[in-house]
């Protein structure tokens, strides 16, 4: 049998090469041989970090016997969702309508031409739980197929209905009604009715980190003095810092708690978590001070530095949850391993991070194990010998089996991190941000993009770039840039976040809408082109390039798109209002759009450290731009005098405050407006 994933470069397809199953990567190839032979179609979507991919594919894709009855009856193909994102929005949403469940591994069932008809998640070897077991499932859908295709042909006609229709989902005429003070209020509102006041976050087990929720919270804090959005915000990312979630000692966060109390999280790690992550607590710093927030954003940017940067400045995606066959197995301890490497100093350390004989934390299907999983529950308690403990202890982990890294470069999430640093670089004023967000930038510029410069792509390895870019790409890119000439004053960054604005809008723009599709127009693989508006484990990218119309709309004064972001955020304004956690980066488009957007402005003839007094001050929804030289080619700057005295304007649709000349008093005209 060929090994048809074996010149693959995504990481996920490379574990199942050697799988038993005759693995199809999603092409021409697959979906011809299916129309041919008159198969359906099985495709199953994952991720190099999924832990019950793992478990599936070592239960089910390994095994002979399950393996010939899939390559017998099926055309049977691989995908990784984060190399197409597109058909795993496509297939999801499917199977959610179906179950009205989802997650990974997808495992989906087609029609020769591609349109689905039934599908589920992880399916057991044998059956168990009221679920039928894998082979079960496989021996109903091809006789199914045999025996009554009419059947399955009208559910994937029906399916295939549907997956159109719900790009309309929560579209109401637009209305300048949605941007009032009493709604963003009322967002506020809905935001803290799910908000779990003891343990921080919103909801219930298990728990995400929920990023753009917190931002909301922190900026309408900002603007009404709520203490409660404020300790609300503050007390979730504390919980998460002090938790199971983040790594004590090696930085960085997990994807999710599988509790209430952020011990136990799902242990891979994936780039864009940490990205929007340090922005949120860069945020949080700025708008408290609090030590303990700096010192996070150190340790998580010290851990994606160490193991997840390129040597060419490119951010591969993730840490998977397993090593040696078991989920944390890299990152737990018994207290008997903690004792022999820190001696008489192990007692100090294992009370301040609930470490136990008896261990906090049993992973099912382990129960009789002695595990500990690193957090700390009485925070002030620390001592000064800890981070050198944290550093022996770092050291001991390192010599373990470490997890699979997924060493893809994606460009949507690194163009997250890129902003993650710009805006640690705003909070903390610590160069070495600025330096990395500018080399990630440049890499970023050059190699996931064509030869002319003109198309650009989703996924980068070993010296190749390949796959369309999609809307969230060139949505997050736009922002890093903004970002970006914010801690440069480069000015050049904004004209290529023009360009790139004006890129997205001839070729993903649903017409009369205002809104923007996933996929290319000149995609054609895909059996629909979706339109996302969610705001899931990633900015929604029309949420994204929504916020990135009203920026660069005051940049280049361009009243048409502002007016196009207005147009599709007041479109979703219901929804916004009522749901904003599944609506949180949109919550604070519309919060931008009610309240205005500060544009300051700094010349002076030596910019930088008047620009970092600038930087610093937390306010959401600005438009910073410095220069040391009289520049007339961006409508703020036009006519601002650059003398040797530095000068900060504050201005408000082109219309200015009088000029001063330091941070405390542009302080206290901030509070005047």
């Amino acid at each position: 049998m060929p090994n048809r994933l074996a010149n693959e470069t995504s990481p996920y397809l490379l574990q199942h090469a050697h799988n038993p199953v005759d693995w199809y990567p999603w092409g021409e190839e697959a979906l011809q041989k299916a129309r041919k032979e008159d198969k359906p179609i099985l495709v199953s979507i994952g991720y190099a970090a999924c832990h019950w991919c793992h478990v599936m594919e070592r239960e089910s894709f390994e095994d002979e016997a399950t393996a010939q009855l899939m390559n017998q009856h099926f055309v049977n193909i691989k995908i990784d969702r984060e190399e197409r994102p597109d058909l795993d929005h496509i297939y999801m949403d499917a199977v959610q309508a179906l179950s009205g469940s989802g997650g990974w591994p997808l495992n989906v069932f087609l029609m020769p031409d591609g349109r689905p008809f039934y599908g589920g998640t992880y399916f057991p070897p044998v059956r168990a739980f009221n679920r039928a077991s894998w082979k079960e499932v496989l021996t109903a859908v091809a006789d199914a197929y045999t025996n009554r295709k009419h059947e399955l042909d009208a559910q994937a006609e029906n399916l295939t209905h549907h997956l159109v229709q719900s790009n309309a989902f929560g579209l109401q005429q637009p209305s300048n009604n949605v941007f009032t003070e009493k709604n963003l209020d009322d967002i506020c509102n809905n935001i803290l009715r799910q908000a779990d006041k003891q343990k921080g976050g919103f909801g219930k087990a298990p728990k995400f980190p929920q990023t753009f929720s917190i931002q909301y919270l922190l900026r309408h804090h900002y603007y009404t003095k709520r203490t409660d959005a404020l300790e609300q915000a503050l007390l979730s990312l504390d919980k998460m810092i002090y938790g199971g979630i983040y790594d004590q000692l090696g930085g960085g966060f997990a994807r999710y708690s599988t509790d209430e109390d952020w011990l136990a999280p799902h242990f891979e790690k994936m780039l864009y978590d940490n990205a929007l992550l340090v922005s949120t607590i860069s945020e949080a710093y700025q708008v408290t001070g609090r030590d303990h927030y700096k010192r996070v954003i150190a340790e998580t940017l010290e851990f994606v530095e160490r193991e997840l940067l390129s040597p060419e400045g490119g951010f591969y995606s993730a840490l998977d949850a397993d090593s040696e066959g078991e989920e944390g197995k890299y990152y737990v301890w018994t207290k008997d391993e903690i004792e022999e490497v820190l001696g008489a100093d192990a007692e100090r350390f294992c009370n301040y991070y609930d470490v136990t004989e008896e261990g906090n934390w049993h992973e099912p299907g382990h129960e009789g194990s002695v595990r500990n999983i690193l957090r700390v529950l009485h925070p002030d308690d620390a001592f000064p010998e800890l981070e050198e403990l944290k550093r022996k202890l770092l050291s001991h982990r390192s010599k373990r089996v470490r997890p699979l890294l997924d060493d893809k470069v994606l460009l949507g999430w690194n163009a997250l991190m890129n902003t993650a640093y710009s805006k640690a670089y705003m909070a903390t004023g610590n160069e070495h941000y600025r330096e990395v967000a500018e080399r990630n930038m440049q890499f970023l510029l050059e190699k996931m993009r064509d030869a002319n410069g003109q198309d650009w792509y989703h996924t980068y390895k070993n010296g190749q770039a390949k796959m369309p870019a999609f809307l969230d790409d060139l949505a997050y890119l736009v922002q890093a840039l903004t970002h970006l000439q914010e801690i440069t004053g480069n000015g050049r960054r904004l004209e290529e976040a023009k360009v790139l604005t004006e890129y997205v809008i001839s070729n993903f723009s649903e017409e009369g809408t205002g809104f923007f599709y996933f996929t290319h127009h000149g995609q054609r693989d895909v059996i629909v082109r979706k339109k996302e508006v969610y705001d899931g484990a990633t900015p929604s990218g029309n949420a994204v390039m929504g916020y990135n119309l009203l920026y660069l709309s005051v940049v280049f004064d361009r009243r048409e798109w502002r007016e196009r972001a207005e147009q599709i955020t007041s479109s979703l304004g219901d929804a916004i209002i009522r749901y904003p956690t599944s609506f949180g980066v949109w919550a604070s488009l519309m919060q931008a759009l009610t309240k205005g957007m500060h544009e300051v402005v700094v010349t002076a003839d030596k910019i930088v450290d008047w620009r970092k007094q600038i930087l610093v001050i937390f306010i959401p929804h600005k438009i910073f731009q410095s220069t040391e030289l009289p520049d007339d080619s961006f409508p703020l700057l036009r006519g601002k005098p650059v003398n040797p005295q530095q000068l900060v304007f504050l201005c408000k649709n082109y219309s200015c405050h009088n000029p001063v000349d330091n941070q405390s008093q542009f302080i206290r005209l901030l509070e005047t407006v």
